[in-house]
């Protein structure tokens, strides 16, 4: 009987990695990128379309895998309320403030460059969850400014999707704050189900026992975007 139910409990904890797998994977379908009709949309556009950059935004923040990653690093080990609020409420200020200054600012990176660093703040939250810095260098550094840190990278990261397109100066200030709003809604709705995936994990008695193994994954998926990345920038160059 003990048996039968760890296997439940690991049947559901394999379940659970899957399911937030094909979540966070689901966004390489679409190139995390604008293209087709969105691209043909922003490269026309002439005007205020509050609505459509909202949906850019979201749309944008639910696909863009890299963002998804990091912020289920995040959430992994946050059982309140209240620091889940203020750990998602980090990272949203520092992508807001780069997305927007980039944007309106016209403040640019390499987007490999920027991508790759994306893909390392995803190393590095998952080496964070494994204690690693405690236990390799025999100190932790202060988390919520990590988070906030890495935000301003992710907002860079989203600003320069948008700096791909020479967009019409008529209504840009309002279209790139409704792309942001687009961005949090999105952030939002991401993490409300990423929430429920963990927290079923958690509830089946076996999140203890894979927590690092879905960890040693999770730095394992930052290394290989950054990689990606890097050698992205290396051909380009």
């Amino acid at each position: 009987m003990k048996a039968l139910v760890i296997g439940r409990h690991s049947g559901l904890a394999m379940r659970v990695l899957i399911s937030l797998s094909l979540l966070l994977v689901a966004g390489s379908l679409f190139a995390h990128g604008v293209a087709g009709e969105d691209a043909e949309f922003l490269a026309q556009n002439a005007g205020r379309a509050l609505a459509v950059y909202t949906y850019l935004g979201a749309k944008h923040m639910i696909t863009g895998y890299d963002h998804l990653l990091y912020l289920v690093g995040v959430i992994f080990f946050l059982y309140r309320p209240k620091d889940i609020a203020v750990y998602v409420t980090l990272f949203a200020a520092g992508h807001s403030l780069t997305l927007l200054g980039g944007v309106l600012g016209d403040i640019r990176v390499n987007v490999y460059l920027v991508d790759a660093l994306i893909g390392l703040s995803v190393v590095y939250k998952a080496f964070e969850n494994l204690d690693g810095f405690n236990t390799v260098f025999g100190f932790q550094p202060n988390p919520k400014v990590a988070v906030f840190s890495f935000g301003l990278a992710h907002g860079f990261g989203l600003a320069t999707k948008l700096q791909e397109f020479t967009l019409s100066e008529d209504g840009l200030v309002a279209n790139i704050i409704a792309f942001n709003v687009g961005v949090e809604i999105g952030q939002l709705m991401a993490l409300a189900v990423l929430l429920i995936l963990i927290t079923a994990w958690r509830s089946s008695g076996s999140f203890g026992r894979f927590a690092n193994a879905f960890n040693v994954w999770l730095m394992f998926a930052g290394f290989l975007l950054a990689s990606y990345q890097m050698a992205g920038y290396f051909y380009a160059s």
